[in-house]
């Protein structure tokens, strides 16, 4: 009982919800397949874990014979790398980041959504957080995250079409190396995403084929929205994903930098400030 309840404690953040055992378990067995070895410390930055309850699954999930434990660590079963890999950080982790802000934000997001709308949601923690606001509108919805879509086509009656590609586990998305994915074929009045920052370089990404499947979704809409708190503004990442000119909204909190807010309304997009939460 006491580490069940140690687990729950260890694995969230603030007010966040507590990450389940089996998605953090998968995670770890992803990060393995793709690094091969990973440090104990190590997955508990990754993973926003407590060493305690990364130290039980190694040993949970090395007894089922699923992963190795090693001194400090553990390493894959597998013998080469995964190949199923983008530098992006894992969905049910960003999921438990300053949840209530990103609700929202989420929120706010939703109610630029008019029933008869066509819209364009990329994957992303804030961007799920949007399901919720959007199940009671008649929509038609293209969105690469089938976390989103599944909580969509079980909770409403809105339209909900999936890009082709393959599937990354840990991010939560569908993404596709090719040009053609079906998403030429579709046409938004606006696109919700989120990001790692955004600041006077533009809107930044973490990888390339998530630059690729973005910009290919941005040629569908009339207009961007960018979903980001204010621990976003300012922040830069590998990537430029697009300048400033091309986004139309801001959707951020109120411990946004007031100088850094008018630094984006000078480029011609619309803030929206929504009041930050306590976590």
């Amino acid at each position: 009982m006491d580490n069940d309840l140690d687990n729950t404690q260890n694995s969230m953040n603030g007010k966040g919800l507590p990450m389940l055992e089996r998605h953090r378990q998968q995670l770890i067995k992803d990060i393995l397949d793709q690094e091969q070895f990973a440090s104990v410390r190590s997955l508990t930055e990754k993973l926003n874990a407590s060493e305690a309850t990364i130290r039980r699954d190694i040993l949970k999930m090395s007894k089922r014979g699923e992963i190795q434990k090693i001194r400090g660590g553990a390493q894959s079963i597998n013998p080469a790398p995964s190949k199923k890999h983008i530098s992006s950080s894992a969905f049910f982790v960003d999921k438990e980041k300053h949840t209530e802000t990103k609700k929202r934000i989420a929120q706010r997001a939703a109610d630029l959504c008019k029933d008869g709308d066509s819209i364009i949601v990329n994957g992303g923690s804030s961007t799920y957080m949007m399901g919720e606001y959007l199940r009671d509108k008649q929509l038609n919805m293209l969105t690469n995250s089938f976390v989103l879509a599944a909580y969509i086509s079980e909770n409403s009656d809105i339209q909900v079409t999936l890009p082709g590609g393959e599937v990354y586990r840990e991010q939560g998305i569908i993404l596709s190396s090719y040009e053609r994915d079906n998403t030429e074929y579709y046409h938004s009045t606006m696109m919700f995403m989120g990001t790692p920052g955004i600041g006077q370089f533009g809107v930044m990404e973490s990888d390339p084929l998530l630059i690729r499947s973005e910009q290919r979704l941005m040629k569908q809409t009339e207009k961007l929205v960018i979903l980001a708190d204010s621990t976003k503004l300012g922040k830069r990442s590998n990537f430029i994903l697009c300048p400033l000119e091309d986004v139309d909204i801001l959707i951020t909190d109120s411990n946004a930098d007031a100088e850094t807010i008018r630094h984006f309304e000078k480029h011609d997009i619309q803030v929206i400030v929504v009041e930050a939460a306590d976590d």
